[in-house]
């Protein structure tokens, strides 16, 4: 059974201090995520799309992030985008890999602690607040968020379902759209997840995985 569709903001800020990584964390949907006016208003510099059927043309007309078009006839255009832009590509519902919503866990998490190199070619080195979208910003991208709350800040949002029931009050979903917003089984994704993120953790910082080369250079 469908829900009936409610206007909502195009995003909505759902927290406002993300620890440990001092951002903010919005979610919406393709509307929000287009507007790159909004998107600076709001300090937005990087966008993360949960959605498989979904996609931007971030590249700019015209500005030296453009590169031109390759010569052959249908060739897209390519080039630096407007801002910082990753991709999932979750189904919402069934069909995705049971590891998929472990695997955009991890990407939004790299997005938010990724260093960037000091070079023209990657433009994007300022790190703002991040959006998370989906076609509607009320499923995929409502569990993804949850997940993201529950583990990095497990003192506010101790359960997965607690994360769930804040980002669904903030998004502004109604109690007869949660049959589906977000749907059961990718909440149950999330869920799994959580768990095999307590068996594989996070990397370790670069400077200690460095170490032990440096430690073998000295020794030879």
């Amino acid at each position: 059974m469908s829900s009936p569709h409610y206007a909502r903001p195009p995003i909505s800020l759902i927290e406002k201090n993300v620890t440990p990584y001092g951002v903010s964390l919005y979610i919406g949907g393709r509307d929000g995520a287009s507007d790159m006016a909004l998107l600076r208003e709001h300090g937005i510099t990087t966008v993360v799309n949960c959605a498989v059927n979904l996609d931007f043309n971030l590249v700019p007309e015209t500005g030296p992030a453009r590169d031109l078009s390759a010569a052959a006839p249908g060739a897209v255009t390519f080039g630096q985008g407007a801002l910082r832009y990753y991709k999932i590509g979750l189904v919402d519902g069934h069909g995705n890999p049971a590891t998929m919503m472990l695997a955009g866990y991890y990407i939004l998490r790299s997005a938010l602690v990724q260093e960037l190199p000091d070079r023209a070619s990657y433009p994007h080195r300022h790190k703002g607040n991040v959006l998370l979208n989906c076609r509607g910003g009320r499923s995929r991208s409502v569990a993804l968020g949850a997940l993201f709350l529950h583990r990095s800040m497990p003192e506010t949002y101790p359960t997965l379902d607690d994360a769930v029931a804040a980002v669904r009050m903030r998004r502004e979903l109604r109690p007869d759209e949660w049959h589906e917003a977000p749907k059961p089984v990718l909440v149950e994704a999330a869920r799994q997840a959580s768990g095999w993120i307590d068996l594989i953790g996070h990397d370790a910082p670069q400077q200690k995985m460095a170490a032990p080369v440096a430690q073998v250079a000295s020794a030879g």
